[in-house]
């Protein structure tokens, strides 16, 4: 396993920050796929991160080997994939319900890796995700879900992302360099949705100050932080629980909506709310720091 420097706890801590933080991509998306296609807005956001990341970390990516670009780019390919239907998604279902469905990962990663290890999901992992589940879904799920194919690019964007922990996972505890493989996934993503951006849009800049603000917010909170740690947090903990962590999202979405946006928390999103820590509390005191 490549040594990161952090516990087992320290790399939950540091992974519930990460996809805390990229909880607010969903607002910032939704405001700049008024001016801009999906793809483009990917190659935007992930490239300006690069961009960033490459002066402030380039002695450590020269030195980066073959195993750490191979993962960069099979992380990259993956988040490809799930921004892309994600995003996709965002144009045919409201947000609370995109959240709720791309947060089924939930639920899917514990059940994916009993398929690849060959084993039965541990009940403790089963009833905590379902525990998880139930709050993300009093949480985001509105009512009205939209038109099917928002639904549908939904689910593919939670499969897909499912696949990218358990990748993740199974990449950072190789002995690769997570750090460096983490910055060269940003670039990886960056580079296909420019090649897809010119395939099947017409690529151009933002035309208004919000979009721009956006676009950057996106590049440094959510690319710059979120996808280059991830692969750090990860090396120190299992996929299980960063698929659990993924119930964060949803519930800092809520948090964000009532602080920026002025919104009302229903008693049922409160319960729901108290139902993810719970989830997250129960899987939490199953996974002790390695010996």
């Amino acid at each position: 396993m490549a040594k990161t420097g952090l516990t087992q706890r320290q790399s939950e801590i540091l992974l519930a920050a990460v996809i805390s933080a990229r909880a607010t991509s969903m607002l910032f998306s939704k405001i700049v796929l008024a001016d801009m296609d999906v793809f483009n807005l990917m190659a935007l956001r992930s490239l300006f991160a690069f961009a960033l990341l490459i002066p402030l970390f380039y002695k450590q990516l020269k030195t980066a080997r073959r195993a750490e670009i191979r993962a960069g780019f099979i992380m990259g390919a993956l988040f490809f994939l799930t921004m892309a239907t994600e995003l996709a998604s965002l144009r045919y279902a409201p947000t609370s319900a995109v959240a709720f469905l791309q947060n089924t990962a939930i639920v899917i990663v514990p059940f994916l890796q009993a398929i690849l290890l060959r084993r039965v999901p541990e009940k403790k992992a089963v009833a905590a995700s379902l525990i998880c589940l139930a709050g993300v879904a009093l949480l985001t799920l509105a009512g009205s879900t939209g038109p099917a194919i928002g639904i549908v690019l939904a689910l593919a964007s939670a499969l897909f992302y499912a696949f990218t922990i358990i990748a993740t996972d199974r990449l950072s505890h190789s002995g690769i360099d997570s750090f460096s493989a983490g910055i060269l996934q940003v670039g990886a993503v960056g580079v296909l949705s420019l090649a897809a951006s010119f395939l099947f849009e017409s690529p151009h800049l933002p035309q208004n100050a919000a979009s721009w603000a956006s676009i950057l917010t996106l590049a440094i909170v959510c690319s710059g932080f979120g996808f280059t740690l991830q692969p750090v947090a990860q090396s120190g903990t299992l996929a299980e629980t960063a698929g659990l962590l993924c119930a964060l999202n949803p519930l800092v979405a809520s948090v964000l909506g009532v602080v920026f946006l002025h919104e009302v928390l229903s008693a049922k999103a409160i319960l729901g709310g108290l139902l993810v820590l719970a989830g997250i509390l129960l899987y939490s005191v199953k996974t002790k720091p390695a010996e």
